[in-house]
């Protein structure tokens, strides 16, 4: 019974040892490589699928484009943003970030049906539709997108969420290495620590044939599971693949485009 009792200790001991990730590093401004960002135009096919062999639905065309630039004197990165459906433009955005750290310094906004906000970090200060928020503010949108903006100018280092695309191609990627990511989008919920485990490798076929090695990062949420494929060469990230409630969502980078 003896012997018994200490393998069922050592086997929950196993097994509490592999269920946990050894190699787990917090992103901080040390480790973050923003020079594998390519300056220019890079645009994405995005749609929905409502089962995994079903028809594609919902199509969209994402432009993104970084540029080099300066924030009151100090080298920041510029990623512009345009989201657009079959009929019209559905979305605009234009983040700057740190250029050593990409440490979000602005983000400015618009949605159709929804309107527009800015957010200026180093200046501490946020606007919805050019009326700026405050701690008085009463109605539930602007007091929650305030309380979030306050949240996030406390954190020592954020990341911004709404520019994944351009954060995971400038992490440190080796295999089974989990990032934990103080994530924030503006205009959203408060910054939360997000997980993303890099679980293995996998080859997508580009033109002529090419076989491009890619990371393979996994992020998880009740309900829903995203698996990201960054290239081993560019760093950048080629293919989402995402499920949800037993709906998929893909993004495509497209290889050249007018």
């Amino acid at each position: 019974m003896k012997y018994f009792s200490s393998l069922l200790i050592l086997c929950a001991v196993a097994s509490q040892s592999f269920a946990q990730n050894p190699d787990t590093i917090t992103i901080t401004p040390d480790v973050v490589k923003t020079s594998v960002l390519k300056p220019g135009v890079h645009r994405y096919l995005v749609y929905f699928k409502k089962g995994q062999d079903s028809s594609r639905v919902n199509f969209q065309l994402w432009t993104r484009e970084i540029v080099k630039t300066d924030y009151h004197g100090k080298p920041a990165l510029s990623v512009t943003q345009e989201w657009e459906d079959n009929s019209s433009v559905v979305h605009k955005v234009r983040s700057v970030s740190d250029a050593r750290t990409f440490a979000p310094l602005y983000h400015e906004t618009w949605w159709k049906g929804r309107g527009a906000a800015r957010f200026e970090f180093p200046e501490q200060r946020a606007y919805m539709n050019d009326a700026l928020l405050t701690a008085e503010d009463t109605v539930k949108a602007r007091k929650s997108a305030y309380d979030a903006f306050h949240a996030a100018l406390k954190d020592e280092y954020i990341l911004n969420w709404h520019l994944d695309l351009e954060v995971f191609p400038i992490l440190p990627y080796q295999e089974n290495r989990t990032f934990v990511i103080n994530f924030y989008d503006p205009g959203f919920g408060a910054p939360k620590d997000q997980e993303y485990t890099v679980s293995g490798s996998g080859m997508l076929e580009g033109f002529d044939n090419q076989k491009i090695d890619c990371w393979i990062l996994e992020h998880k949420s009740p309900g829903n599971k995203e698996l990201f494929w960054i290239s081993k060469k560019t760093k950048e990230v080629l293919k989402l693949e995402q499920e949800f409630r037993g709906q998929y969502r893909y993004k495509i980078k497209l290889g050249f485009s007018k």
